[in-house]
């Protein structure tokens, strides 16, 4: 049986332990991990592999001796209740082997957790799990995790009264974070609410959410589209610190102020032509605020200033290229309202 979408993840919260085998699949291993520990969790409980109900077994092991997984299914263990044996990073080679397994499963046997990477849709494992009567297949792809997702996440640490705009923000995070990192925010998020009845705020999951280069360039074109000239040294050189090339500065720069202009020149007005692009909506109501700000005719100038510090770092100059474009953002923060 092959589970997709939400009803998928409901599974691996809860899966169902009647069932003889499941199969967690997908490209980015992270994922896979993390899910795979959730369901196994589920089944064994909390204290599962300090007892030794948990068996696990590497795909190589397997490929040498195929009656690896038939005895783990079958062994009695010295501490009561259910077990689980795991095959870890299993390929299409090993599907024979599992195969036998699931079909000499009984009813008190180990329950049968196997993880595998990106499978075809011609996969013969990934075929076994869906078409098995007893057996769960699912594949996680690599969409970020969705609200319903998020929430079950943060109900499981008591904390179930999430403001929409926090909520906007964690979706937001999702994407742009890989799985462990966001797993690693999610868990900080219920430390740092853990006794604590008020709302999650979109301000504390800022403050918990890690800095990333993208969020502090996005933090360093705010300060100056918001003309906070003080700021800009300070968050120029910390990034500079971090690597980051004086073109790519430039050319978000210049995307931010393009994207104001266009809201600007928008006849139903700069708030309403923000809404029509992405982003969150504490995002659009800062940048509408910003095109308001601005105005059409200095807008015109500060993308133009823009396209002219770009080409001057791609040409011949020899001019230090990341002072050029500071002063290209201290003149624009210095603008004249």
């Amino acid at each position: 049986m092959i589970l997709k979408g939400a009803e998928a993840l409901r599974y691996l919260a809860r899966p169902a332990p009647e069932r003889a085998g499941l199969l967690i699949f997908g490209a980015d291993a992270m994922r896979v991990a993390l899910k795979r520990q959730d369901a196994i969790a589920a089944l064994i409980g909390p204290e599962g592999e300090a007892e030794m109900r948990l068996s696990r077994i590497s795909a190589a092991d397997l490929r040498k001796d195929g009656a690896l997984l038939n005895d783990a299914i079958r062994e009695v263990g010295f501490f009561p209740g259910p077990r689980v044996a795991f095959v870890e990073d299993a390929t299409d080679t090993l599907a024979d082997n599992i195969g036998a397994a699931l079909a000499g499963w009984r009813p008190g046997d180990a329950n049968i957790v196997v993880t595998a990477g990106g499978l075809t849709g011609k996969s013969s494992l990934k075929t076994l799990f869906e078409k098995h009567p007893n057996a769960v297949c699912i594949g996680l792809y690599d969409d970020p995790p969705g609200r319903e997702e998020i929430e079950a996440e943060l109900k499981k640490s008591g904390l179930t009264r999430i403001d929409p705009g926090a909520m906007a923000d964690l979706t937001a995070l999702a994407r742009s974070l890989d799985p462990g990192d966001f797993r690693q925010t999610l868990e900080k998020i219920s430390l740092y609410k853990w006794g604590d009845d008020s709302p999650l705020t979109s301000a504390e999951v800022m403050a918990m959410a890690p800095a990333t280069i993208e969020a502090e360039v996005d933090e360093l074109i705010n300060a100056v589209a918001d003309r906070q000239s003080n700021r800009i040294g300070p968050l120029l050189r910390r990034l500079e610190g971090q690597g980051i090339q004086p073109v790519g500065l430039c050319i978000a720069a210049m995307q931010h102020f393009r994207r104001l202009h266009a809201a600007a020149a928008d006849p139903a007005g700069p708030m309403a032509g923000i809404q029509k692009g992405r982003g969150s909506f504490r995002q659009k109501e800062a940048m509408g605020k910003q095109a308001q700000g601005w105005g059409l005719n200095r807008l015109e100038d500060a993308v133009s200033l823009l396209v002219e510090t770009d080409l001057t770092l791609r040409s011949a100059s020899r001019a230090p290229q990341m002072a050029l474009v500071e002063r290209a953002l201290l003149r624009l923060a210095m603008a004249r309202k």
